[in-house]
């Protein structure tokens, strides 16, 4: 089975990643994050290497690295996880005293260099300007979304104006905070 891409976000029931003052609104809609953790539990050891944003990343490293394990259950796979961060701007991504990311430049060519490899599938979490870059270089296999309870009426949609993009659902789960969509996309 060929290596697929797949692009997860939280966003809202109305399809934006973030409100007008910022994703604040999306998170403080759930209630209980524990399904989508375990859901995120089971799929990391299908994945080889996590895609991550500079502005992820810098969000990311700012919390994980040092989360308390028994606080925060995903910690422990998130600080294990073989991250990249694509970014043009920063030439090195420490992750606390666990292994650093390593950085590209180029992330299209980098996933094109990983989807022509064997192994694991590649996440790529958040990091919505590179998600959309993905997309439109027809590089996303698949969606995976978490969709949060809430109406936010503006803000940051998903894709950008240069869609459509045809998707195939693959599955869902409606959890008692949150609902997950898997979706592969279909390109013309």
């Amino acid at each position: 089975m060929p290596r697929r891409l797949v692009a997860q976000q939280w966003i809202s029931l109305d399809g934006f990643a973030s409100g007008p003052d910022g994703e604040g609104a999306i998170f403080e809609a759930v209630d209980d994050f524990s399904h989508s953790e375990a859901h995120n539990a089971a799929l990391l050891p299908t994945v080889d290497v996590v895609l991550l944003g500079r502005r992820t990343y810098e969000s990311f490293v700012g919390f994980w690295p040092d989360a308390d394990a028994d606080a925060e259950p995903m910690a422990e796979h998130v600080n294990a996880a073989r991250k990249v961060v694509c970014s043009s701007t920063i030439d090195a991504a420490p992750w606390g005293r666990f292994a650093p990311a390593e950085v590209v430049r180029d992330a299209a060519a980098h996933v094109r260099d990983l989807k022509a490899g064997d192994g694991g599938d590649v996440l790529l979490w958040g990091s919505l300007a590179l998600m959309r870059s993905l997309l439109r270089q027809r590089l996303v296999d698949e969606l995976d979304l978490l969709v949060a309870p809430v109406l936010l009426g503006a803000g940051t949609p998903l894709v950008a104006p240069d869609g459509p993009y045809a998707l195939t659902q693959l599955g869902g789960n409606v959890w008692p905070s949150s609902t997950h969509v898997r979706c592969a996309v279909r390109y013309a």
